[in-house]
C-alpha cells in the first residue's frame, strides 16, 4: 500500500512539474500576460505542496527499520526520481525568476519575443492540477510582489533539498533501474491507440513477409549479376577472336 501511495504522489508531482515547465516556456513570448504569471504562481505552489508531501512520506518510509530489503530498494528508487523532479522544479523556478525580471508585465522595458505561440495556457494548468478551470482576474501589481515571493520560495526549496540530503542518505549511482533506458518508448502495452503504439504494431506485423521478400530480391540480384558476367565474357571472347 505504501509503494502505491508513493507512486501516485510522485506521479502527481511529475505532472505538475511538467506543467510548470510548459508555462515557463511561454514567459516573454506573445502569450505572456498577467494571467500566465498567476498560473505560474499557482502551479509552482501546487508543485511545492506535492514535493513537501512526497518528502515527508518517503523520508518516514526510508527511516523505518522494519521495512524489508526489497521494499527499501523500491523506496530508494522512488527517492531518486523524487529528488530529480525537485531539482527540475528548482531550475525552472530560477529560469522563471530571471525571465520575469527581464520581461515585466506592468512596466515593460523590453518587447516580448515573437515566438509564434498564441492562445491561453489555462487549459494545461487546469489539467495538471485537476481543476475545472482557471479563470480569474490577476492582480495588476503581480510583477514585483510575485518575484519577491518567487525568490523566497526558491530559497525554501534549496533549504528543503539540503535537509533531504542530511536526513536520507541515498546514493543515486547505487540505485538500480527497473527497466532499460528508453524501454517505455518500445513498449506498446500502455500506449493504447496512440500514434506511437500504432507505428510499433505496424512495424512488427510484416516481419515474416519482409524477410521472405528480401530473400527473393537477393536471388533475383544474383541472377542478374550472373547474366551480366556471362554477357561480359561473351563480348570479351568475340573481341579477342575478331
Amino acid at each position: 500500500m505504501g509503494k502505491d501511495e508513493c507512486k501516485t504522489m510522485l506521479d502527481a508531482l511529475n505532472k505538475v512539474t511538467a506543467c510548470y515547465r510548459h508555462l515557463v516556456s511561454a514567459l516573454g513570448s506573445t502569450s505572456d500576460s498577467q494571467n500566465l504569471r498567476e498560473e505560474l504562481r499557482r502551479t509552482r505552489r501546487k508543485a511545492q505542496e506535492l514535493a513537501a508531501a512526497n518528502r515527508s512520506r518517503l523520508t518516514a518510509l526510508l527511516k523505518d527499520k522494519s521495512v524489508s530489503g526489497d521494499d527499501r530498494a523500491e523506496y530508494e528508487r522512488l527517492w531518486v526520481l523524487f529528488t530529480s523532479s525537485v531539482e527540475i522544479l528548482e531550475v525552472d523556478m530560477r529560469r522563471s525568476l530571471e525571465i520575469g525580471h527581464d520581461f515585466p508585465i506592468k512596466v515593460p522595458t523590453r518587447h516580448f519575443i515573437q515566438t509564434g505561440m498564441t492562445g491561453s495556457t489555462s487549459t494545461v494548468a487546469a489539467r495538471a492540477m485537476s481543476m475545472q478551470s482557471m479563470k480569474y482576474e490577476a492582480d495588476p501589481g503581480i510583477d514585483t510582489a510575485d518575484l519577491k515571493d518567487l525568490e523566497a520560495e526558491i530559497a525554501q526549496l534549496d533549504q528543503m533539498m539540503e535537509e533531504m540530503e542530511m536526513k536520507v542518505q541515498v546514493a543515486p549511482w547505487a540505485v538500480e533501474a527497473k527497466q532499460e533506458a528508453g524501454a517505455e518508448l518500445k513498449s506498446t502495452v500502455s500506449v493504447g491507440n496512440s500514434s506511437v503504439g500504432v507505428i510499433s504494431i505496424c512495424e512488427e506485423e510484416p516481419k515474416d513477409g519482409g524477410e521472405a521478400e528480401a530473400g527473393v530480391m537477393r536471388i533475383f540480384a544474383g541472377i542478374i549479376f550472373t547474366v551480366v558476367l556471362l554477357i561480359a565474357g561473351i563480348l570479351g571472347y568475340l573481341v579477342v577472336n575478331l
